[in-house]
Protein backbone atom coordinates (compact mmCIF):
# COMPACT_ATOMS: atom_id res chain seq x y z
CA UNK A 1 0.00 0.00 0.00
CA UNK A 2 0.90 3.23 -0.73
CA UNK A 3 2.53 5.96 2.30
CA UNK A 4 -0.51 8.35 2.98
CA UNK A 5 0.98 12.12 3.75
CA UNK A 6 -1.14 14.83 5.85
CA UNK A 7 -0.32 18.33 6.68
CA UNK A 8 -1.57 20.19 9.29
CA UNK A 9 -4.34 22.72 9.19
CA UNK A 10 -3.13 24.41 12.29
CA UNK A 11 -1.78 23.98 15.73
CA UNK A 12 -2.55 23.93 19.49
CA UNK A 13 -1.45 26.43 22.06
CA UNK A 14 -2.54 24.88 24.98
CA UNK A 15 -0.63 25.05 28.77
CA UNK A 16 0.66 21.78 28.58
CA UNK A 17 4.29 22.53 28.01
CA UNK A 18 5.70 18.74 28.71
CA UNK A 19 3.76 15.30 28.54
CA UNK A 20 4.24 14.09 31.92
CA UNK A 21 1.78 15.65 34.52
CA UNK A 22 -0.95 16.46 31.25
CA UNK A 23 -4.45 15.35 31.58
CA UNK A 24 -4.76 12.28 29.69
CA UNK A 25 -8.45 12.59 28.34
CA UNK A 26 -10.59 15.72 27.96
CA UNK A 27 -12.97 14.60 31.11
CA UNK A 28 -9.90 15.86 33.40
CA UNK A 29 -9.31 18.91 31.26
CA UNK A 30 -11.99 20.69 32.69
CA UNK A 31 -10.27 23.77 34.03
CA UNK A 32 -7.45 23.50 30.78
CA UNK A 33 -8.44 26.69 27.90
CA UNK A 34 -6.28 26.50 24.78
CA UNK A 35 -6.40 27.81 21.53
CA UNK A 36 -6.20 26.22 17.75
CA UNK A 37 -4.79 28.71 15.71
CA UNK A 38 -5.90 27.27 11.80
CA UNK A 39 -3.30 28.21 8.96
CA UNK A 40 -4.32 31.33 6.92
CA UNK A 41 -5.04 29.17 3.93
CA UNK A 42 -7.58 27.29 5.86
CA UNK A 43 -8.98 29.64 7.51
CA UNK A 44 -12.45 29.28 5.08
CA UNK A 45 -12.87 26.10 6.06
CA UNK A 46 -14.29 27.51 9.65
CA UNK A 47 -17.54 28.57 8.54
CA UNK A 48 -20.43 28.54 10.93
CA UNK A 49 -18.00 26.25 12.89
CA UNK A 50 -19.42 28.23 16.08
CA UNK A 51 -22.82 26.88 16.14
CA UNK A 52 -21.36 24.03 17.89
CA UNK A 53 -20.39 23.59 21.17
CA UNK A 54 -17.83 20.31 21.08
CA UNK A 55 -15.26 19.66 17.95
CA UNK A 56 -13.39 16.52 17.48
CA UNK A 57 -9.82 17.62 17.06
CA UNK A 58 -7.68 15.37 15.40
CA UNK A 59 -3.80 15.70 15.73
CA UNK A 60 -0.33 14.29 15.17
CA UNK A 61 1.34 12.75 18.19
CA UNK A 62 4.54 14.85 17.23
CA UNK A 63 6.54 13.87 20.97
CA UNK A 64 6.02 10.39 20.54
CA UNK A 65 9.08 8.17 20.79
CA UNK A 66 7.34 5.67 18.28
CA UNK A 67 5.14 3.16 18.75
CA UNK A 68 4.24 0.02 20.96
CA UNK A 69 2.16 -2.65 20.29
CA UNK A 70 1.15 -3.63 23.86
CA UNK A 71 1.69 -1.36 27.14
CA UNK A 72 0.42 -1.03 29.89
CA UNK A 73 -2.02 2.14 29.77
CA UNK A 74 -2.70 4.97 32.36
CA UNK A 75 -6.29 3.13 33.43
CA UNK A 76 -4.42 0.14 34.50
CA UNK A 77 -1.48 -1.68 35.48
CA UNK A 78 -1.94 -4.74 32.84
CA UNK A 79 -0.90 -4.42 29.24
CA UNK A 80 -3.48 -4.09 26.43
CA UNK A 81 -2.48 -3.83 22.81
CA UNK A 82 -2.26 -0.64 21.51
CA UNK A 83 -5.48 -0.61 19.30
CA UNK A 84 -7.59 -1.67 22.38
CA UNK A 85 -6.28 1.23 24.36
CA UNK A 86 -5.51 4.98 23.94
CA UNK A 87 -1.40 5.36 24.58
CA UNK A 88 -0.17 7.81 22.13
CA UNK A 89 2.97 5.38 21.28
CA UNK A 90 0.71 4.38 18.18
CA UNK A 91 1.78 3.10 14.98
CA UNK A 92 0.49 6.11 13.21
CA UNK A 93 0.87 8.60 16.03
CA UNK A 94 -2.58 9.96 15.66
CA UNK A 95 -4.69 11.08 18.29
CA UNK A 96 -7.92 12.99 18.75
CA UNK A 97 -9.91 14.89 21.47
CA UNK A 98 -13.17 16.03 21.50
CA UNK A 99 -12.82 19.39 23.29
CA UNK A 100 -15.37 22.31 24.23
CA UNK A 101 -15.46 24.84 21.62
CA UNK A 102 -15.62 28.20 23.58
CA UNK A 103 -15.45 30.73 20.76
CA UNK A 104 -13.90 31.49 17.39
CA UNK A 105 -12.10 35.04 16.71
CA UNK A 106 -11.30 34.94 12.61
CA UNK A 107 -8.93 31.53 12.71
CA UNK A 108 -8.84 31.30 15.81
CA UNK A 109 -10.93 28.66 18.07
CA UNK A 110 -11.11 28.88 21.65
CA UNK A 111 -11.03 25.72 23.21
CA UNK A 112 -11.84 24.31 26.82
CA UNK A 113 -11.05 20.34 28.51
CA UNK A 114 -7.71 20.75 26.45
CA UNK A 115 -5.66 17.42 26.76
CA UNK A 116 -2.93 18.14 23.94
CA UNK A 117 0.44 19.40 24.51
CA UNK A 118 1.29 23.03 23.18
CA UNK A 119 2.64 22.79 19.52
CA UNK A 120 0.78 19.91 18.45
CA UNK A 121 0.11 19.72 14.79
CA UNK A 122 -3.37 19.90 14.09
CA UNK A 123 -4.61 17.42 11.05
CA UNK A 124 -8.47 17.75 11.22
CA UNK A 125 -11.58 19.05 13.15
CA UNK A 126 -14.89 18.17 12.85
CA UNK A 127 -17.82 18.80 14.55
CA UNK A 128 -18.95 16.62 17.60
CA UNK A 129 -22.68 15.93 16.85
CA UNK A 130 -24.36 13.85 19.87
CA UNK A 131 -26.83 12.04 17.71
CA UNK A 132 -23.74 10.80 15.44
CA UNK A 133 -20.66 10.01 17.60
CA UNK A 134 -22.45 9.19 21.45
CA UNK A 135 -22.89 5.77 22.20
CA UNK A 136 -23.46 6.18 26.52
CA UNK A 137 -24.63 2.05 26.40
CA UNK A 138 -22.12 0.39 24.70
CA UNK A 139 -19.39 -1.78 26.42
CA UNK A 140 -16.26 -0.03 27.50
CA UNK A 141 -13.90 -3.25 27.76
CA UNK A 142 -11.02 -3.23 29.97
CA UNK A 143 -11.56 0.52 30.83
CA UNK A 144 -15.09 -0.63 33.06
CA UNK A 145 -14.85 0.10 36.48
CA UNK A 146 -11.66 1.48 36.28
CA UNK A 147 -12.16 4.98 35.51
CA UNK A 148 -12.76 6.10 39.07
CA UNK A 149 -10.65 9.15 39.52
CA UNK A 150 -10.78 10.08 35.87
CA UNK A 151 -11.00 13.49 36.33
CA UNK A 152 -7.57 13.97 37.87
CA UNK A 153 -5.78 11.65 36.04
CA UNK A 154 -2.58 12.78 34.98
CA UNK A 155 0.10 11.55 32.65
CA UNK A 156 3.52 10.38 33.94
CA UNK A 157 6.67 9.47 32.32
CA UNK A 158 6.11 5.88 30.61
CA UNK A 159 5.47 6.76 27.22
CA UNK A 160 8.29 9.68 26.78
Amino acid sequence: MEPVTFYPVGVVHSPHKELAGMPVQPPAAKPFTGEIEIFPEYAEGLLDIEEFSRVMVFYHLHKSAGPLLTAVPFFDTVPHGVFASRIPRRPNALGFSVVQLISREGNTLHIGDVDILDGTPVLDIKPYVPEFDAYPNETSGWFSGKLSGMDTKRSDTRFV
